[in-house]
């Protein structure tokens, strides 16, 4: 019998070379994508980790910062404080004195205007030993009425000056309910050095027309009485019988960072 041997092509021995070179390549590219996928997801454990890490650290640097910030402002309030039951000194006859000398006690001699009463509403009475404790803290008694601010000519300088004689509940307003505390003869008293403050959010612009008023605008209250912009609060011992209660000084700096402590 004749044995047939198959033809063999030119091109087999290439194509299979071929082949197996297209086979290791795939081989190849299928290995470096797993390195590539392993690299990749060991980078991203790696910086989770990291994350993680960071938001304890952030956390102690954040509480740590508030502490500190606690301390200094508790010293800050304590000097204020200080400030507001020191030795009264005689008011400077340069306004311009005054501006580094807020919360510092003054004392002072004249006779009240009542003509011209401005009323700062609503406001609350102020607790002295409580404003002491709780200094920069936000709350509220429940009470509400108004802070009296009368002209006050000042014999001794010549000059007239606004004070905030304290507190009256709402049925008190109207100087004809409180004509005991209304005096006419010169009075010593001590008050409180206060300087303008801006408007808060949300608090309602002063009107002078209809007289309320809902924060010190020095500028505006010394053009509608005719005052020098000189302002003081006067203290719980100047009370006159029968009239605003005095002591109505907060000292206005906000002391929340122990529950930012506690927050963080």
């Amino acid at each position: 019998a004749q044995t047939v041997n198959p033809k063999r092509h030119l091109f087999d021995k290439p194509r299979q070379s071929l082949f197996k070179c297209e086979n290791v390549k795939l081989v190849n590219v299928g290995r470096q994508s797993s390195s590539t996928a392993a690299q990749a997801e060991k980078g991203e454990d790696s910086l989770l980790k990291w994350l993680l890490l960071l938001i304890p650290v952030t956390t102690f640097g954040l509480g740590t910062w508030q502490v500190k910030r606690r301390q200094w402002k508790l010293k800050l309030i304590q000097e204020l404080q200080n400030l507001t039951t020191a030795d009264p000194i005689p008011l400077p006859r340069d306004p311009g004195e005054l501006k580094d000398l807020e919360y510092r006690r003054v004392k002072v001699r004249g006779r009240f205007d009542h003509s011209q009463e401005l009323y700062i509403l609503p406001r609350a009475p102020v607790d002295p030993e409580r404003e002491a404790r709780e200094a920069g803290r936000l709350s509220s008694s429940g009470e509400s009425g108004a802070n009296v601010i009368t002209p006050f000519y000042c014999t001794d300088l010549g000059i007239t000056i606004l004070v905030n004689r304290g507190y009256v509940p709402k049925n008190k307003i109207r100087p004809e309910t409180r004509m005991k505390g209304q005096v006419t003869e010169e009075v010593d008293l001590v008050g409180v050095v206060r300087l303008t403050e801006q408007r808060k959010p949300f608090v309602p612009q002063n009107n002078a027309e209809s007289n309320r008023w809902h924060y010190r605008d020095l500028e505006a209250m010394a053009k509608t009485t005719g005052a020098e912009e000189v302002f003081i609060d006067a203290v719980l011992e100047s009370t006159i019988p029968g009239g605003p209660v005095g002591g109505q000084t907060r000292v206005t700096l906000r002391n929340e960072h122990m529950q930012y402590i506690v927050t963080w």
